[in-house]
């Protein structure tokens, strides 16, 4: 099954947006997991990532940026399992 990442750094507004988002989408989806990791924690995705927070991962895959859509996200996460 899918597995969701959820990027984050503590006093991110569009993270505090995002997160009931993303648990929502992932709750309806029996099997995916959701992990959610601050930038702030690993240097190499502080690097690669601060300024596109908050971003979500789909099996290690950059899915959305910024604003996450739930319809797109639910789609994205079907297709995933389909395919696992």
């Amino acid at each position: 099954m899918p597995a969701v990442t959820l990027l984050t750094k503590p006093g991110c507004h569009l993270c505090d947006d995002a997160r009931p988002v993303v648990e929502s989408v992932v709750a309806a989806h029996a099997g995916v997991t959701l992990t959610e990791r601050s930038i702030l924690d690993d240097e190499a995705l502080r690097l690669e990532y601060a300024e596109d927070i908050p971003v979500v991962l789909i099996d290690g895959r950059v899915h959305s940026n910024w604003r996450v859509d739930a319809a797109r996200l639910s789609a994205a996460l079907e297709r995933a399992a389909a395919r696992a």
